[in-house]
């Protein structure tokens, strides 16, 4: 919001009115004591003050309204400009679990998530730090936080498909942290998953409030199909599918002041990354404008200079 640095300075803006009753007061009392006296040097006076009193005034009040902005330029007014103030620290946090081979995604799921995540990357303005976290059985970074969008995008390339369990939790509280490795800036974490957490040291419900701590806002993905995915078979020869736990993805979501979006084939993925660009609220830069008051107060104090000295100046 616009507002003032250092609001304390405004208080000198009451002298401002009472130099102005000073001067009508003074200017009435001059002319009252000319009329007195019947000397003509001062009946002049009087009748001068009558007919070019407006020029004065008008010289006192450009004066007045530099000192205004000198006033106004010490209390350091800002207001929040469009661009972003220092870009958005964007964590990607992608499930690698033995899921993610599953094939109903082409080629596998963990190759089309990584493909809509270097959409998001190519996406993210100039200033936006980008870095990745892969979890399974626990979590690693696959790409640290940084400005370099190219090699964090080689990174996610990189990843490779593992074969572990889900450590949602872990994930999420390995990204808070680096979200934190950069600060004073607004920080995003999108967390994908197609599972269940069933591993790992930190709960999803511990990394959710790590996170509403911190005042991260949280977005997550629940990767799945329409169709139930079969990923393999017990030793009783019984299948085993691919569970996706929407619920907990929505708690953290919601829970984060974020979003959840359910993907259901590859089409809905790519569209999802597509547009998380746009849910990402830039913070307005709040910027100082006490040059802006500065600069017109010297513009009026050389139009009061011109006016008074100039061709048609007064004579004193």
């Amino acid at each position: 919001m616009a507002g003032f640095y250092h609001p304390e300075w405004l208080i000198l803006l009451l002298v401002l009115p009472a130099i102005y009753y000073w001067y009508l007061r003074e200017t009435k009392r001059k002319k009252q004591e000319a009329m007195v006296f019947s000397h003509i040097g001062f009946m002049k006076t009087a009748l001068a003050g009558r007919s070019g009193s407006a020029r004065p005034r008008v010289l006192l009040l450009i004066g007045l309204a530099a000192l205004a902005c000198v006033i106004i330029g010490l209390a350091d007014p800002h207001i929040p400009l469009e661009q972003a103030k220092e870009g958005v620290n964007v964590i990607l946090v992608m499930d690698d679990s033995g899921s993610m081979q599953a094939t109903d995604y082409k080629p596998t799921r963990l190759e089309a998530a990584k493909n809509s995540a270097g959409q998001l990357i190519r996406q993210l303005d100039d200033k936006d730090y980008v870095g990745v976290i892969t979890f399974e059985s626990g979590a690693t970074s696959a790409a640290y936080l940084s400005p370099d969008k190219d090699r964090v995008y080689t990174k996610l390339k990189s990843i490779e498909q593992k074969d572990g369990a889900t450590a949602i939790g872990d994930g999420l509280a390995l990204a808070i942290d680096m979200s934190e490795s950069i600060p004073n800036r607004k920080k995003v974490v999108i967390l994908l998953s197609d599972g269940v957490n069933n591993a790992g040291v930190i709960s999803p419900e511990q990394a959710t409030q790590f996170a509403k701590d911190k005042g991260i806002q949280v977005f997550t993905i629940g990767l799945g199909s329409d169709k139930p995915v079969v990923l393999g078979y017990d030793w009783f020869g019984n299948p085993q599918y691919a569970d996706l736990d929407e619920d907990a993805l929505k708690k953290i979501a919601s829970d984060t002041g974020g979003k959840y979006y359910k993907s259901v084939n590859d089409g809905t993925l790519s569209e999802i990354y597509s547009n998380l660009n746009k849910e990402i609220k830039r913070e307005k830069e709040e910027t100082s404008i006490k040059d802006w008051f500065f600069i017109i107060s010297m513009i009026l104090m050389v139009a009061e200079i011109v006016l008074r000295y100039g061709r048609r100046r007064i004579i004193q």
